[in-house]
């Protein structure tokens, strides 16, 4: 597998753009927020990763879309655009979006409407707003994706079987350029509640942006987060042949399953490692080879340590340069896997590993080479680096991109 990676677009709670995401990793700066809504104040958890910019559409574009629709949609353009605007024949185009959650939001909102207004003041865009496929169908029809839209439902691995999905999809020779990608807006009291009654969130509510803390001691949970994140792949041939600018390629993607419970990760780390060593088979690639892992790290004391125990298996004694962005951005769910993807991809094109910010004390449990403090470089010279996503239910994702 060697998929090119041309375009990029992300919109998360760190900034609106790309541009703006790479500048707050590289400095170390937190995209979370205290909540303002009503319900907040009889929640437990007062903060969140909450969108750094609104998504700029207008407001009959925006009627018709989900918010996790208009957020991909939004990516998608930026990634697009950064893409050069290629010119495909429909038929050899294609979109793959995951989202976990969909469009949550207007099933809800929806809810509340027909209970307190009634069934006539339901719109007519309600069913194609809540469907999961709905964030991928937009993207598909905008950018006239007729070789295929595939919608992952992965839960916090949606966004990373996305990118798997789309690299296969051209493998195979279905399509020449896929947009790939995940979404999740799932910012709401009753998510903030789900989420809390399971105690997988923080509670530090008196210093929210010090909250995600993956690998600390002190970790306490994760920090809900929003966003979107997108990125173009392109067969090698086609990319070549239209002269793009290729970042990255896509060189293998492991996907496995824990089947070990449907919220806790295996404490022996048996599925992930099997997803990793699989990404570095389909790579040609040996462990020796991998200089970074943007970890999954969502700061809960039991994935924290799962994950590393899977990353040493995998790893034997190499010890590459481990970080975790959702220290900054939060854990975007079904979109984490995709924004982080991205966030690899910039890794290796820059050559530099942000840093995991709110790690003060590591766990001892924690036997890695975890960046923090400030980023650190990456050599020159052929690369591999690793994105790991897993998610509720036992799903395992570990892409494996190449340097160009």
């Amino acid at each position: 597998m060697r998929i090119a990676v041309t375009g990029l677009g992300a919109t998360t709670p760190l900034a609106g753009d790309v541009a703006g995401n790479w500048a707050s990793l590289v400095e170390g700066r937190s995209g979370i927020r205290l909540l303002t809504e009503e319900w907040v104040p009889e929640m437990t958890v007062h903060f969140a990763g909450t969108l750094a910019e609104e998504p700029p559409l207008d407001r009959v574009e925006a009627r018709k879309l989900d918010r996790s629709q208009q957020v991909a949609v939004v990516a998608a353009r930026e990634a697009w655009a950064d893409a050069g605007s290629p010119e495909v024949d429909p038929v050899r185009m294609g979109a793959v979006i995951g989202s976990g959650i969909g469009g949550f939001l207007t099933l809800l909102n929806a809810y509340d409407t027909l209970k307190e207004r009634g069934p006539s003041r339901i719109s007519p865009h309600t069913v194609p707003m809540l469907m999961p496929s709905g964030p991928a169908a937009a993207v598909g029809l905008e950018f006239h994706a007729a070789a295929g839209v595939h919608a992952p439902v992965s839960a916090c691995a949606s966004g990373a079987e996305a990118i798997a999905v789309a690299a296969r999809m051209i493998e195979d020779g279905r399509a020449d350029v896929v947009l790939a990608g995940g979404t999740e807006t799932p910012i709401h009291q009753l998510t903030m509640a789900g989420f809390a009654a399971m105690r997988a969130l923080s509670t530090r509510n008196d210093d929210p942006q010090g909250a995600s803390r993956p690998y600390d001691i002190a970790r306490d949970g994760f920090v809900m987060g929003e966003g979107a994140g997108v990125l173009v792949l392109e067969s090698e041939e086609h990319a070549k042949a239209r002269g793009a600018r290729i970042y990255a390629y896509v060189v293998g993607a492991g996907l496995t399953a824990d089947a070990h419970h449907i919220a806790q990760p295996d404490p022996e780390g048996k599925g992930a490692t099997r997803a990793i060593l699989s990404s570095l088979a389909q790579a040609d690639a040996s462990p020796a080879d991998v200089a970074h892992i943007n970890a999954h790290a969502t700061s809960t004391p039991q994935g924290d340590v799962a994950e590393a125990v899977a990353i040493r298996a995998a790893m034997g004694s190499h010890r590459p340069l481990v970080t975790g962005t959702k220290s900054m951005t939060g854990h975007m769910l079904g979109a984490a896997g995709a924004v982080e993807g991205i966030y690899t991809v910039l890794a290796l094109h820059h050559r530099l590993v942000p840093p995991t910010i709110n790690l003060h004390e590591q766990d001892p449990e924690v036997d890695l080479d975890v960046v923090h403090g400030s980023a650190r470089t990456l050599p020159q010279g052929d690369l591999i680096a690793l994105n790991n996503s897993f998610g509720f239910g036992g799903h395992d994702v570990a892409i494996a991109f190449r340097s160009a």
